[in-house]
């Protein structure tokens, strides 16, 4: 099975003053504003690792609730926060890393199988194997919303 999804990218002046717009095939962005100084400085606006971050905590959340199912489990919530770092290495910028940051309610989770079951789905994640960076992931599993019961972190 092959699905094809667009995004598209308008982009007015040059390097650092310029600024454009990025848009989605759903219409989830339609000429969303972004610019170098919204990328760079923390500006109002969008920008491209912002975007890749939120593709990466939503992938990740619907792969791990496959991943439970398959264990017969389901999230009663799924909370995953994704932080992408761009570091500049010699003259030019890489996206170094990605740290995952999951809380969970899971009922009935034993938290090892369920750190091993994040674990999982970190790595059959599309958006995890895609990137050439390490991707990292901590998961807090709940018995109730607010009440912890086990912490893991995971590297890949």
């Amino acid at each position: 099975m092959k699905i094809e999804r667009h995004g598209s990218a308008l982009w007015y002046g040059g390097f650092p003053d310029g600024r454009g717009s990025l848009s989605t095939e759903s219409g989830a962005l339609d000429d969303h504003y972004y610019s170098v100084a919204s990328r760079f400085d923390r500006h109002i606006g969008s920008n491209p690792e912002e975007l890749l971050a939120a593709a990466h905590a939503g992938c990740f959340n619907m792969v791990l609730s496959m991943v439970l199912a398959e264990a017969h489990l389901t999230a009663t919530e799924l909370q995953t926060s994704a932080t992408v770092i761009l570091e500049q290495q010699f003259a030019s910028f890489t996206i170094a890393s990605v740290h995952l940051s999951l809380r969970a309610v899971v009922p009935n989770a034993d938290p090892l199988i369920f750190s091993r079951l994040a674990a999982m789905a970190k790595t059959k994640c599309p958006l995890s194997r895609l990137l050439n960076a390490e991707v990292t992931l901590d998961t807090n599993l709940q018995s109730a919303w607010g009440a912890p019961t086990a912490i893991a972190t995971i590297a890949s």
